[in-house]
């Protein structure tokens, strides 16, 4: 049996033309929220000063569905979402589809690249500080019926005796929870966008192995440049609009 299927090209036929954008992960899972045929949002392009500026807003209902079931009931995910564009060069790259019926049909030809990014927002912040603590182990209890001799009371737990040992061997820098070292993390952010590695383990008190290792996954190391041998957070984390920490130190 052949393994060859045919590809319904009507796409290229139709000359149609589409746009192959990147967005935010959370968005795309609200978008999936929406009913087959809603609307997901409304698309804007608009020339300022001889410039085309390009936005997607978010459809208000799918923006509150969000925070359905959440501990806070007030917040949202961000409605409003400038579009970078990107050109395509010299590639050539296609849109493809598949139906149930296991139909493959070309879409169209890319003519624009785009990346789809939130306005930084204490929405947007609320929604990252969500995504943090989602992907957090819950932490389970159990009932017991009736008393056994396994869990009679010890006079010391093993688990305190590592900690005496690892609090010994480490002094007073002590691996906290992660997200207590993340609150810390953020809080100090807050107030400065850059700080060296050495005055973020003085902040947070933490083993520098694994600092470091909470680092790489919301900040960035620079290298080089004005900011040399300094963190700050990734773009998705930080609060500060370009510029904005340079006018505070002017």
């Amino acid at each position: 049996m052949s393994d060859k299927k045919e590809v319904n090209l009507t796409g290229v036929r139709q000359n149609k033309g589409v746009w192959l954008v990147k967005v935010p992960k959370y968005l795309s899972q609200q978008w999936d929220k929406a009913s087959e045929k809603g609307e997901v949002g409304k698309m804007s392009i608009e020339k300022k000063q001889g410039k085309t500026e390009v936005c997607f807003s978010l459809n208000e209902e799918l923006a509150a569905m969000a925070a359905a079931g959440q501990k806070e009931d007030s917040w949202q995910v961000p409605r409003e979402y400038p579009i970078t564009m990107h050109t395509v060069g010299a590639q050539t790259v296609a849109v493809f589809s598949q139906s149930e019926a296991d139909e493959i049909s070309l879409e169209g030809m890319v003519v624009h690249r785009a990346e789809c990014q939130p306005v930084v927002s204490d929405s947007y912040m609320k929604v990252k500080r969500w995504q943090i603590e989602s992907v957090k182990p819950q932490r389970l209890t159990q009932q017991l019926d009736r008393f056994t001799p396994v869990f009679k009371p010890v006079a010391n737990h093993n688990f305190n005796l590592e900690y005496e040992k690892k609090k010994k061997s480490e002094g007073k820098m002590v691996r906290a929870d992660r997200q207590a070292v993340l609150d810390m993390l953020f809080s100090a952010f807050e107030k400065h966008q850059y700080y060296s590695f050495k005055d973020l383990v003085d902040i947070t008190k933490q083993p520098v192995a694994y600092l470091k290792e909470i680092m790489r996954d919301i900040g960035t190391c620079h290298r080089k440049g004005t900011h040399k041998s300094t963190w700050e957070l990734k773009p998705e984390y930080c609060h500060y609009q370009p510029g904005e920490e340079e006018e505070k130190n002017s």
